[in-house]
C-alpha cells in the first residue's frame, strides 16, 4: 500500500477543495463558526464526521443560479419539475445511458418524502417490506409513516469482493406467506458505497417481477460513483423484466444541496408512471423553486465541479486507507466505490462494544453508530471523508491515542 505520507500529499494535491476554496478555510474550527447545519451544532468541539454533508464549498455555478433566484424574487411554489425534467434527463444519458421520458420524473421535496410517498401511491395497502442491510439509518425513521412492517435482510458476505445482494434469501422470503410487497433497494449502496453489479440488479428485477414486490431504488449517490466503476440504475431493469419499480434521486448528495430541499421521483416505465400521477399535489408545492434552480444548474453546469468533489472523495479514501493501515490496530475500511463515506469495523479495535461511543467521547470525533444502520452493523461506524484531507489525519490521530 502507499505511504500516508503519499496518500497525504496526493489529497491535498493544489491546496484547494473542488470549488477553489483553500483548504485552510475549510478548518472544522473555522466552519463551526461560519455553518448552522446540524453537522455543526450536534455535538460542540468534536469533528463532526457523522452526517452525510460535505465540507467543500457549493459549485460557483450553483451559488450564481441562486443568486439570480433571489435578485428576480422567484421564491414561489412550484407544481411540476418543469426544466429540471430534461436537465436530469441528459445527465442520466450520458453519464448511465438511461433513457427517461420527461413526464416520467416527478417532484418531490426529498428523496425520504419520494421513498414515502412512491410507497403510499403504489403500495397503498402497505405490508411487509424487504430492506437488504447494514443501510442508511433514515431509512428506517421514514418507513415509521406508512403501513410496513420492515423486513431487514444482510447483504451477503463474498470472500473476493464487497458484499451483496443476497438474492437466495431473498428469493425465499418473496416465496413464504405472508410474502413481501415492497423492497427498498439503497443503489449505490451506504454505508458500504457499493456500487450493485447488473447481474445482481437484473436478479433482483426478476423476483421482484415475479413476485409481484415493488422496488424503490434510492439513488441519490449515484452521480458520486468512482472512476472506473459502472453504476448501473435500477429503473431500465425493472422495466425490462416486467417489475414495478420507482428510482427517487436528487443532485442534494452529488451537490451538496441537501438544505434546499429537491428531489425526484421517476417511473420505471407507464405501469408506474400512472400510479405516480395519483401523488398528491403537495408533493410538489412542497418542493422548494430554490431546490429546482440548484439542481438543474448542478446537472448541466456543476458536471466539472462534481468529477473534482469525486476525485477528491477518492483520493481521502486512499488517505484513510492509508492511516489506519499505518496508525490503527484491528480496524478494517471497507473498499467504497461511490461516495465519499466510508464503513469502519471496528470490532477488534479495542474499543468496547460501542466503539463510536467511546470515539466520540474520549477523542471527540463524531462518527455514525454501526448499530443504527439495521442487521451487520454492530461493532461498525461510518466517517465521512468529503472534507479537507488534515481533518482525516486529526480524525485517525485522536483515534490512535485511544488505543496507545
Amino acid at each position: 500500500m502507499t505511504s500516508a505520507d503519499d496518500c497525504y500529499r496526493a489529497a491535498i494535491g493544489a491546496g484547494v477543495d473542488p470549488g477553489g476554496t483553500p483548504w485552510a478555510e475549510l478548518d472544522p474550527a473555522l466552519l463551526a463558526r461560519r455553518r448552522t447545519s446540524t453537522k455543526w451544532t450536534r455535538f460542540p468541539g468534536a469533528l463532526p464526521m457523522f452526517v452525510a454533508e460535505m465540507d467543500f464549498s457549493v459549485a460557483p455555478e450553483i451559488r450564481r443560479a441562486l443568486i439570480e433566484r433571489i435578485e428576480a424574487s422567484d421564491t414561489g411554489y412550484l407544481d411540476g419539475p418543469g426544466p429540471l425534467a430534461p436537465a436530469f434527463a441528459d445527465f442520466a444519458r450520458e453519464r448511465w445511458g438511461w433513457a427517461i421520458p420527461h413526464d416520467h420524473v416527478h417532484l418531490s421535496t426529498d428523496v425520504a418524502t419520494g421513498v414515502v410517498e412512491s410507497l403510499r401511491a403504489l403500495r397503498p395497502e402497505g405490508g411487509r417490506i424487504a430492506v437488504p442491510t447494514p443501510v442508511y439509518p433514515g431509512f428506517f425513521e421514514m418507513l415509521v409513516e406508512v403501513p410496513f412492517e420492515v423486513v431487514e435482510v444482510p447483504l451477503a458476505d463474498r470472500a473476493d469482493a464487497p458484499p451483496c445482494l443476497d438474492l437466495a434469501a431473498l428469493e425465499r422470503l418473496f416465496a413464504e406467506e405472508p410474502g413481501i410487497d415492497a423492497l427498498l433497494l439503497c443503489n449505490p449502496h451506504n454505508p458500504h458505497g457499493i456500487v450493485h453489479e447488473r447481474e445482481h440488479l437484473a436478479g433482483l428485477a426478476r423476483l421482484a417481477a415475479a413476485s409481484e414486490v415493488l422496488v424503490v431504488s434510492d439513488e441519490i449517490h449515484a452521480p458520486l460513483t468512482h472512476r472506473g466503476a459502472d453504476f448501473v440504475p435500477f429503473a431500465p431493469i425493472a422495466a425490462a423484466a416486467g417489475a414495478l419499480a420507482v428510482v427517487t434521486t436528487s443532485a442534494s448528495k452529488g451537490w451538496n444541496l441537501a438544505g434546499v430541499k429537491c428531489a425526484m421521483i421517476v417511473a420505471a416505465d407507464e405501469r408506474a408512471n400512472e400510479l405516480l400521477r395519483a401523488l398528491p399535489p403537495e408533493t410538489a408545492t412542497r418542493t422548494s423553486i430554490l431546490g429546482l434552480h440548484a439542481s438543474i444548474a448542478a446537472f448541466r453546469e456543476g458536471r466539472d465541479w462534481l468529477d473534482r468533489a469525486v476525485a477528491q472523495s477518492e483520493a481521502n479514501l486512499q488517505l484513510l486507507e492509508a492511516l489506519v493501515a499505518e496508525r490503527l490496530t484491528g480496524v478494517r475500511v471497507a473498499r467504497s466505490r461511490a461516495g465519499y463515506l466510508a464503513w469502519l469495523d471496528l470490532r477488534d479495535a479495542g474499543l468496547g462494544e460501542r466503539p463510536q461511543k467511546r470515539i466520540l467521547a474520549d477523542a471527540a470525533v463524531a462518527l455514525n453508530d454501526g448499530r443504527s444502520f439495521g442487521l451487520g452493523g454492530e461493532g461498525h461506524a461510518r466517517i465521512n471523508l468529503a472534507c479537507a484531507p488534515d481533518t482525516i489525519v486529526e480524525a485517525i490521530d485522536r483515534i490512535a491515542r485511544l488505543q496507545a
